[in-house]
């Protein structure tokens, strides 16, 4: 694992570390880990070397100047490393070098050679392929010649190269210089400094690679942690913007709200943020987006700066969110910390190794305006740059929750993360006929078509809701004022229907009795006409008569 043009390198299997330089540590060479007290170099020297007999299958010495032996294996089972079984399988073999100044003689060339047959004897017994030297002070603590002591440190080194001895030494800071002799910072291939640093009552751990002679590799400060899981080191200011797009949808868990969206739902890898003054329902929202990705098959990581796990379980049962069942099988997972409890990039640390371990589809952060009481606005808008860029390279949707203070100025956020946002959901109280009613704001929702009307956001024991609001006089009109405005507009349909049907009524029996009129007209024309028919008739017939009476007449009167 290295570089395929530079040099080899020795994988430490410290997490974030070997990512960071590209592989490791140089192979056979010596690389120093300085530092002042209590910030980790011990530590980190005792995992690269059990990792590396764990692991990698390389055996590896431990040599104490200072600790005992029993010291250093109890130190690193608090690691959850079991030394004691590397020392009694033959792995590592624990060295301690007692060294008084007043037996040392400065006799040049062999001042060293009894402590290189010890190390030799040592290597050889476990066929050792690392070697810790901790802590080198105190073998050169005897020397006050610098001509003698400059020598003698770069004999040790070149024994240890020659030997092809992949070496961690470690060192105390010295005043203005990387070590307190000032020299082995030169005469080593890698130098890493590990700063513990406090400021506003808050500790942070921080490592930086001062130097790595062959190879490229990072030279930030990188944030690192020592906890029950071990030596963990987050190069998360190296993430760049080469994440994946995904076109598949994933839903919040209130159907008004994905359907608001054409297609329905947000895109997944998406980073959500919430904002909203203080009970708009900013977790209630959240709490939905979690139960919604578990329910679905996902897994759900949630981050609370001001909720405990079984105080947000009560919250949102009363809306009808049940995060128990999903907590008790595993794929819900509720962290808590107050905001002050670590420094701003051990917080990014941490839910970042959360992260990794837990794997979750979803991750909520509630609120991340909490950060602002412990950094200025541009370290949170780096951290949470650094989180959105993380979750989004890994496929992993963002919900994020923002208090505001005030409604004015709603599109501004006060640590100014909107615009790195794919949607916003703004949620605002309305004060209206004495009462407060929640409305919802689809902000943007990038890549997607959706509606920018305002939803009135009603909370309930069967969930959330989201109602059109009454839109009407040039504004909307939501809770009491909006029923009672839809009930006037009721009545007013319902009388306006009753008018109708009283005219049409009216209209219809006037039409009825023009139709009676009209049929009587119809019948006495029909009578009359009936009338004429016959006078015709008997007009005929009479004429017929006489015609016929006169012609019996006539004829009587020829006889």
């Amino acid at each position: 694992m290295g570089d395929a043009k530079g040099i080899s390198k020795s994988p430490t299997g410290i997490e974030g570390f070997d990512e960071l330089t590209l592989g490791g540590l140089p192979r056979g060479r010596p690389a120093l880990v300085c530092g002042s007290a209590g910030c980790g170099k011990t530590l980190f020297a005792s995992t690269f070397l059990i990792n590396g007999a764990r692991e990698f299958d390389e055996p590896g010495v431990f040599v104490t100047f200072e600790e005992r032996p029993v010291d250093i294996v109890n130190n690193v089972a608090s690691l959850g490393f079991d030394m004691d079984r590397l020392v009694d399988e033959g792995k590592i073999l624990i060295e301690h070098i007692a060294v008084d100044p007043s037996e040392l003689a400065e006799i040049g060339d062999y001042d060293l050679e009894g402590l290189f047959m010890r190390l030799e004897l040592a290597i050889d017994q476990v066929g050792a392929k690392r070697i810790v030297l901790d802590t080198i002070e105190s073998l050169f603590s005897a020397f006050t010649n610098p001509a003698i002591l400059r020598a003698e440190i770069r004999r040790l080194f070149d024994w240890l190269k020659d030997r092809g001895m992949t070496t961690v030494i470690t060192a105390e800071r010295g005043d203005g210089s990387l070590t307190r002799q000032g020299l082995e910072e030169y005469v080593s291939d890698c130098v890493l400094l590990l700063d513990h640093r406090v400021h506003n009552q808050v500790s942070t751990r921080r490592l930086r690679i001062v130097k790595y002679r062959g190879t490229a590799h990072g030279t930030n400060e990188y944030p690192f942690l020592i906890d029950e899981d071990g030596f963990s080191v987050l190069p998360v200011s190296s993430l760049g913007l080469n994440h994946q797009v995904f076109d598949e949808r994933i839903f919040s868990g209130v159907p008004d709200l994905d359907a608001m969206m054409t297609g329905g739902g947000f895109h997944r890898s998406s980073s959500i943020l919430i904002s909203g003054v203080a009970g708009s329902g900013k977790s209630s929202l959240s709490a939905c987006f979690a139960e919604a990705a578990c329910a679905s098959g996902g897994r759900a990581l949630y981050f609370s700066f001001e909720e405990s796990a079984a105080q947000t379980v009560r919250n949102m049962r009363s809306i009808g969110v049940e995060l128990q069942r999903f907590l008790d099988d595993g794929s819900l997972r509720h962290i808590a910390a107050r905001p002050t409890f670590y420094s701003l990039e051990m917080h990014l640390a941490v839910m970042l190794r959360e992260v990794v371990k837990f794997r979750p589809t979803l991750v909520v952060l509630d609120p991340i305006s909490a950060f602002l009481g412990i950094a200025d606005q541009l370290e949170v808008q780096s951290m949470l740059l650094r989180m959105v860029d993380f979750l989004k390279s890994n496929g992993i949707t963002a919900v994020f929750t923002h208090l505001m203070h005030t409604q004015q100025n709603a599109s501004e956020t006060d640590v100014g993360l909107s615009s790195l946002m794919d949607a916003w959901i703004l949620l605002l109280n309305r004060e209206t006929s004495g009462e407060f009613n929640r409305e919802l704001y689809l902000l943007k929702a990038r890549g997607m078509a959706h509606s920018n009307q305002v939803r009135e956001f009603v909370m309930s024991d069967n969930g959330i809701k989201l109602i059109p609001p009454y839109l009407g006089e040039g504004r909307a009109l939501t809770g009491s004022a909006r029923r009672a405005q839809e009930a006037k507009d009721r009545r007013e349909r319902m009388e306006r229907q009753h008018d109708v049907q009283r005219q049409t009524d009216a209209i219809q029996k006037r039409r009825e009795k023009a139709r009676a009129e009209i049929a009587a007209l119809q019948a006495e024309l029909e009578a009359d006409e009936f009338e004429l028919s016959r006078i015709r008739v008997d007009e005929e017939n009479f004429q017929a008569q006489v015609e016929n009476d006169l012609a019996e007449m006539e004829k009587s009167r020829r006889v």
